[in-house]
């Protein structure tokens, strides 16, 4: 018995109803590019037991800071103004110990009404396939059940004033990770884990849940910034 759907159903209902859009004006191409399958490499499928799920969304802004010519990425940072904030990485289903489950069977390519349905929330055609093929097979659920408790579970979450925040000198991730929480109706900042790139700037924010899909502290070797680390957040040139 599959029983990802009833709890996936009830996990929605734990975060506020209403959402703060992240996607500014974003209206999906007439034409968009074919995904192309996307396999594991030898060592790299692996079918392990369900411990958690992990809600990975990305700072668009600094995605797109070094990509903004690129054609890959041309919906997502093309055209000037950053139209994106947070964007939707994937649903990753945790392993209960150090390994985690992925590439657990076959991916067709995703159908085209899938892709446009969850484009403003994922805005990549490739990065869609990827996810699916990687974390989606080993959920037991079909494509369009995927991207729907991924994007209804992204959907729900609000946002902290970014831009203020981005005007601290002195933000730390422990900081972040309580104005999450706070904006999130009190939810433990022991539930986000606060994600920079080399140079400090803010990459990615992870949420962390438990088997029902809802949140729990992360735990201690989840990837992420030390809660005293300085965080700096990119807001696309303004």
């Amino acid at each position: 018995m599959n029983m990802i759907k009833p709890i996936a159903a009830a996990a929605l209902l734990v975060f506020p109803v209403a959402a703060l859009a992240q996607a500014r004006d974003c209206r999906v191409p007439a034409v968009l590019p074919r995904p192309v399958l996307d396999r594991p490499d030898a060592g790299e499928k692996r079918d392990v037991p369900i411990g958690g799920y992990t809600l990975a969304l990305s700072w668009s802004p600094e995605y797109c800071r070094t990509r903004q010519n690129s054609n890959a990425d041309r919906f997502q940072c093309g055209g000037g103004a950053q139209r994106f904030g947070f964007t939707l990485h994937g649903l990753w289903p945790d392993g209960r110990g150090q390994q985690w489950p992925q590439y657990c069977r076959p991916a067709a390519l995703l159908p085209d009404k899938v892709v446009r349905a969850n484009l403003c929330a994922m805005p990549s055609v490739q990065l869609q396939q990827h996810e699916y093929a990687k974390h989606g097979t080993c959920m037991n659920l079909a494509p369009d059940e995927y991207f729907r408790l991924s994007t209804g579970l992204y959907g729900r979450l609000r946002y902290p004033d970014m831009n203020a925040l981005s005007r601290q000198p002195t933000l730390s991730a422990r900081k972040l990770a309580e104005a999450l929480a706070a904006a999130n109706g009190g939810m433990d900042p022991a539930a986000f884990k606060i994600v920079t790139n080399r140079r400090g700037w803010l990459e990615e924010v992870r949420l962390c849940l438990n088997t029902a899909l809802k949140p729990q502290r992360c735990r201690a070797s989840a990837q992420g910034a030390r809660a005293n680390e300085t965080v700096r957040i990119w807001r696309g040139g303004r």
